[in-house]
């Protein structure tokens, strides 16, 4: 049987002027429209946090996505982790204020 359709997770980490520029909006609004579930986030190096589960497909074309970015982004290196999926997440949202040290 192949992983076609399955339940994957991934920790995209999103490098570039992606911050106050919409970017976490544009990321939950193409999560939303995929199907998938998780969080985008700020980190205080200037750069997004997306931790995402769902299809893998789905979470493919999320980073494809990402890559381009909202208009007044500019996104220099994106990285993609694939992680085991945890089931935990049941929406996209957005987090805010949560600078990890």
């Amino acid at each position: 049987m192949s992983a076609a359709g399955s339940h994957s997770a991934a920790e995209i980490l999103v490098e570039g002027r992606v911050q106050a520029v919409g970017y976490r909006i544009f990321v939950q609004r193409k999560a939303a429209q995929l199907g998938l579930a998780g969080y985008v986030m700020n980190l205080q190096d200037g750069s997004v946090r997306v931790r995402v589960e769902g299809v893998r497909e789905a979470i493919e074309e999320l980073a494809r996505e990402l890559s381009k970015g909202p208009p007044l982004a500019r996104v220099e290196s994106l990285a993609v982790t694939w992680r085991p999926a945890t089931g935990r997440f049941t929406t996209f949202g957005v987090r805010y204020a949560e600078f990890d040290s």
